[in-house]
């Protein structure tokens, strides 16, 4: 194996924090890996890993050399791209919130690896924030408002939310035209941060700001389909981005409400490590993502 491949399996083992996982994820055998991390510790004099039977982690000396390794692959890729009709390739793996996938990502996927053939493309369902690194992924795509991490965020879309209760819903509580009616005996269907566990409240455009309303919820839960079909069997209010909704709206099963107090929009948003540099294949990816939802008017 060349030094240059031999940096590539490093560069693995050290993010997924294991043997095993890094030659699942090159296609190489274990005992390949293994051999590549030993000729470049016998090559550079260093130890580059800490070895136990549970765990695989960088020596201060590995750290640096990770860092150098990354930088030397990304240039590479880099520089072999730049040729005239070379294009990215490799394995891209991308975490994304479901409905999304499904709405705008996947419908739109076969153009995308029609324009760049030679990239493969995993893709993990999620709404929390993965370890990045450790997990092996190299960038999510994520609704609502960031919290701090050490990750770059690329907005690439702002999704009008809107206020939903189904009919059976409204028959039986009436038909709210003010926020402040809500106090009247209605409920929602609760919806659990991931980060936090805690419900998240219902938002409503008043008086020139946004005023945050908790009701009653017999109900939570914390993924986007079942928050969905919970509406739709009459159990509260929701709030969700329009396109999640158009064919329950046309169809009848959910009637939009408060439609003079609309919650505020939702940022969607691309995260990519801090301390990567953007592999062409990744790069592409961002902008690819960017323009889809562009097109969609969002």
């Amino acid at each position: 194996m060349d030094t240059l491949d031999a940096m590539r399996v490093f560069a693995r083992v050290v993010e997924r924090r294991s043997f095993t996982l890094a030659a699942e994820d090159t296609g190489l055998p274990r005992s390949t890996v293994t051999d590549a991390v030993k000729q470049l510790e016998a090559r550079l004099g260093v130890r580059l890993l800490q070895r136990t039977t549970r765990h695989v982690s960088p020596t201060l000396d590995g750290e640096a050399y990770h860092q150098r390794c990354l930088m030397i692959l990304a240039d590479v890729e880099d520089a072999e791209s730049g040729f005239a009709g070379a294009k990215p390739k490799g394995l891209l793996r991308v975490d994304v919130h479901g409905t999304l996938a499904r709405h705008f990502v996947l419908p739109n996927l076969p153009a995308f690896l029609a324009t760049y053939p030679d990239i493969e493309v995993y893709m993990s369902e999620g709404d929390r924030l993965v370890d990045l690194v450790r997990e092996g992924i190299d960038c999510v795509l994520r609704v609502g408002k960031l919290q701090d991490s050490e990750m770059i965020a690329r907005r690439v879309a702002m999704l009008e939310e809107v206020t939903l209760a189904s009919p059976a819903y409204l028959a039986a509580h009436g038909m709210p035209e003010h926020p402040d009616a809500l106090a009247e005996g209605h409920r929602m269907v609760g919806f659990r941060s991931s980060a936090t566990g805690g419900l998240l409240p219902l938002e409503f455009a008043v008086d020139g700001g946004m005023r945050a309303v908790t009701l009653p919820a017999t109900v939570s839960v914390n993924g986007a389909e079942s928050y969905f079909s919970a509406a739709k069997l009459g159990l509260g209010l929701i709030q969700i981005p329009r396109y999640h909704a158009e064919y329950a709206l046309e169809t009848g099963e959910l009637v939009e409400i408060l439609q003079d107090y609309p919650p505020a929009s939702t940022p969607v948003s691309v995260l990519y490590p801090r301390s990567r540099q953007l592999s062409p294949r990744v790069r592409v990816f961002i902008d690819w993502v960017g323009q889809i939802f562009a097109a969609a008017g969002t």
